[in-house]
């Protein structure tokens, strides 16, 4: 497990493009055959990938969380992104086709993945928080969710948002996540942009061509800066900092917070006028 200990506030604006990819940017996830983890210091948040093949991967602890199994402390939400296939908790099977989700709560021992087909495998985005409450595993089917459709194509943001996780859904200790799609057309998320103190976020953004980016926009209102984002990287977004984008075309991407406030409401606006 890769540890990345973000930037404050402070240091964030003498940081070169170098140092705020290194500090805020996960490159590198989606391995096919492999489970791949990064551990974030801020609010120890546990991000991740799984992509199994003939075989199925299990979820094994890490040194570094000093528990006996990774959920013995902490909650888990899975988001499949790829072809058709199953987690197993603790040996019942529950099958997720593409954008399918999983709540697994606190102390589930054993957790597995599966793919249907190996030539076309399931692609599990994973995404933990710590949980002092325990509550049930969860399957979310994306198709029954009601989407929330937000935006209009004259200012480029026509955009579906599907809540998985959250206080009207499969109910979790922290952790809220769900996913948003741009309609053919619109680049602009997440606009006009916010903050919410009371809980940091991580975007994860997918269906984007191998040749297309999303430039990510942070920081504070009056000090921002970007970052250049390609296909299933994830970027980590501090609770002071805006975090907003636009693409080279359209593309989705995966929501998820962890903190003390799980309304999805709870948020900060700050006009595009006064971004500097």
């Amino acid at each position: 497990m890769r540890l990345i200990q973000v930037a404050d506030a402070v240091r964030y604006p003498r940081m070169t493009t170098e140092e705020l990819r290194a500090a805020y940017l996960v490159e590198t996830l989606f391995e096919p055959g492999c489970i791949s983890t990064v551990y974030v210091d801020l609010d120890r948040t546990v991000i991740g990938s799984a992509v199994p093949l003939e075989k199925p991967l299990a979820l094994e602890t890490d040194p570094d969380l000093r528990a006996g199994y990774f959920t013995g402390r902490r909650e888990l939400g899975v988001l499949n992104i790829g072809g058709p296939g199953a987690v197993e908790v603790n040996g019942r099977a529950y099958e997720l086709e593409n954008l399918d989700a999983l709540y697994i709560g606190r102390g589930n021992e054993k957790v597995a993945f599966l793919s249907r087909s190996a030539s076309a495998p399931a692609e599990f985005y994973l995404l933990s928080y710590p949980a002092h409450a325990v509550f049930p595993v969860a399957r979310i089917d994306s198709r029954q969710a009601e989407p929330v459709i937000l935006g209009s194509a004259e200012t480029a943001n026509h955009r579906k948002v599907t809540k998985l996780i959250h206080l009207e859904g499969a109910r979790s200790c922290q952790l809220v996540m769900g996913f948003t799609q741009l309609s053919s057309g619109s680049v602009w998320n997440t606009m006009p942009p916010h903050t919410h103190m009371r809980r940091s976020e991580v975007y994860l953004y997918f269906n984007l061509a191998l040749e297309d980016r999303v430039i990510h926009m942070m920081g504070p209102a009056h000090q921002t800066r970007h970052i250049v984002v390609a296909n299933k990287q994830v970027v980590i977004s501090p609770g002071w900092s805006i975090h907003a984008g636009v693409g080279t075309s359209n593309y989705s991407f995966c929501w998820g917070m962890g903190g003390e406030n799980q309304v999805y409401s709870d948020m900060d606006a700050i006009a595009i006028a006064d971004l500097l």
